[in-house]
């Protein structure tokens, strides 16, 4: 056991007890990994993030294939159950698909459909880019205004006609729309850990029907399945940046912060402590939203320098990433909040900033890059060159 992990939970512990004499406070036993059973079993199960996380690289790999159709990309998004459209035979027999979790929290979309419609297009159009604009082009050099390929190092580069590299945006906009919104906004909101008798049934340990778990403690697994729950060939999109800003020597330890969050959290369940629980939450919530700015800036940053030296394969494969991490702002949390960073409107306006010169990319202004990288650092409260290295 971690004592840093046991003193949270005595602390909490004492705070709770001293409300009323009669009230007890179970202690919390937290393992050092995510590790929990009952009579012997494990409790823990993500198996529909993996199958989802296992999608999302189908569909990335696709997005890169010039000889496939837009109706075959558009259906690996919006899969059917029993549509051969992956590879893998398990996942087409899934009933599960990208686009129905996609801008598809409770907090942020039960009562917003018009938003999350707009979202799911906006993914549907950027794919249907990719094999109108670029997949025509796929041989040809790409230059302002005209689609086609450039090198990147010992990489080739496959671009729209702004310089756009669609499979990047697509990518690191899912990171928000799909990971983070489902974690920070759904698995983890009061509306959806406390639904119906969510709390009374775990008080009495009433089991999901045919499981091992309570349903409190499902849905905590399938927040913690977005992140972990993909396999050394797959891995979560998100976990590899969360690794990423980890190994930026400004935010080392925040991987472990966001993993001990959720191992705690899930100790605080089994407990039935729901204060220290909903501490993990704001925790979870301030840092993973934390990794998408930190990336936004970082590429945007990266992609500005790049475009200074006319390294234009590098600047634009930097900037696409930077694109998707900015609307992936959207989907972050406030801790104690209700509300994301930045709004819908207020990514939507950075974006159209940063393509709004003719042939956009090509000729990205390096003020603009500046303002909008300045807008995320003083709303997280960042320190630009840290973020940006």
């Amino acid at each position: 056991m971690k004592f840093s992990k046991i003193y949270i939970g005595i602390l909490f512990g004492v705070t709770l007890v001293s409300c009323s004499d009669d009230d007890t406070t179970p202690s919390i036993q937290t393992p050092d990994t995510y590790t929990f059973t009952r009579d012997g079993a494990s409790t823990v199960s993500f198996s529909g993030q993996t199958t989802r996380i296992a999608m999302t690289h189908e569909l990335g790999t696709a997005i890169k294939d010039e000889t496939k159709s837009k109706a075959e990309l558009l259906a690996m998004f919006d899969h059917a159950e029993g549509d051969a459209d992956f590879s893998d035979a398990d996942l087409n027999a899934s009933d599960k698909n990208i686009r129905s979790k996609t801008a598809a929290s409770s907090d942020y979309f039960s009562d917003n459909a018009t938003d999350a419609a707009e979202i799911k297009a906006q993914i549907d159009t950027w794919i249907g880019n990719q094999h109108d604009e670029v997949f025509p082009q796929w041989e040809a050099s790409a230059s302002a205004g005209m689609a086609g390929q450039m090198a990147d190092g010992t990489s080739t580069r496959y671009v729209s006609a702004e310089g756009i590299e669609y499979n990047q945006v697509i990518a690191k906009s899912l990171i928000g729309a799909l990971f983070a919104d489902q974690i920070l906004n759904n698995y983890l909101s009061n509306s959806v850990l406390d639904e119906s008798t969510n709390v009374e049934d775990n008080d009495a340990e009433v089991l999901a029907e045919g499981k091992t778990y309570t349903t409190m403690e499902h849905k905590w697994d399938e927040a913690y399945g977005y992140v972990y729950g993909g396999t050394d060939d797959d891995p979560s999109y998100l976990l590899n940046y969360i690794g990423s800003v980890d190994g930026n020597e400004n935010y080392t330890g925040i991987a472990k912060t966001i993993e001990d969050a959720f191992i705690l959290g899930r100790a605080a369940i089994v407990a039935k402590n729901y204060t220290v629980r909903d501490t993990q939450v704001e925790i979870i919530r301030e840092n993973v939203s934390k990794v998408i700015a930190v990336r936004a800036v970082h590429y945007l940053q990266g992609g500005k320098d790049l475009l200074e030296t006319q390294e234009f394969g590098g600047a634009f494969h930097d900037l696409s990433e930077g694109l998707g991490f900015v609307y992936s702002l959207q989907f972050t949390r406030k801790p104690n909040t209700n509300s994301p960073y930045f709004s819908k409107e207020d990514v939507e306006e950075f974006v159209d900033d940063i393509l709004a010169n003719e042939n956009g990319l090509w000729n990205a202004s390096s003020t603009t890059l500046d303002e909008v990288s300045q807008e995320i650092v003083d709303a997280f409260g960042l320190v630009m060159a840290e973020a940006a290295q």
